[in-house]
């Protein structure tokens, strides 16, 4: 079986140590999280788990069953990336000297459909939302200006199909 992204989105009560144990579960079978948001869901007092892998899909299977014996845990879903709506945030902060300096910049910055958020004597700061491929690749053109600070979140993604997690509640 070959490899893919999957996205595990695990709905569950806001419990201390939860995330330690959906941890491990993916540490004992060797599986790298690529990427983690965790918030607030669509549910009142429901937090939602958000797990990038890149895995089979036998260990996606086996790895939904194993988080959905913990206690605090009411659904987990499990998605490949034609099945969800997603997007990452980064934000580069770069010299400010550039950005009057070299014409180059301010393309870049446009052509990738990023914003300036704050500029300063030293610094200025560029956001950028999309797919995980459009910030690598604004990443790619910026490296070479000298990028000093560069931070992305993880991925949030919502399914495409209908999450039964809501009438899920209700019965329960």
């Amino acid at each position: 079986m070959e490899n893919a992204w999957y996205t595990i989105s695990v709905y569950s009560e806001n419990n201390v140590g939860l995330l330690n144990r959906i941890s491990g579960i993916f540490l004992k079978r060797h599986i790298n999280i690529e990427s983690l948001n965790v918030s607030k869901s669509e549910i009142d007092n429901v937090s939602k788990f958000t797990i990038v892998v890149f895995t089979t899909p036998k260990w996606v299977h086996n790895i939904v069953g194993q988080i959905e014996k913990q206690i605090e845990v009411i659904k987990v879903f499990s998605h490949t990336d034609e099945e969800i709506i997603y997007q990452e945030a980064a934000l580069f902060k770069v010299n400010s000297s550039l950005l009057f300096d070299e014409r180059e910049i301010q393309n870049i910055i446009k052509d990738s459909n990023a914003q300036i958020v704050t500029v300063s004597r030293d610094f200025f700061v560029i956001s950028k939302s999309g797919r995980r491929s459009e910030v690598d690749t604004l990443y790619d053109q910026l490296k070479p200006f000298g990028i000093m600070q560069f931070v992305r979140s993880g991925r949030i993604a919502i399914s495409k199909a209908e999450m039964q997690i809501s009438s899920l509640l209700k019965d329960f």
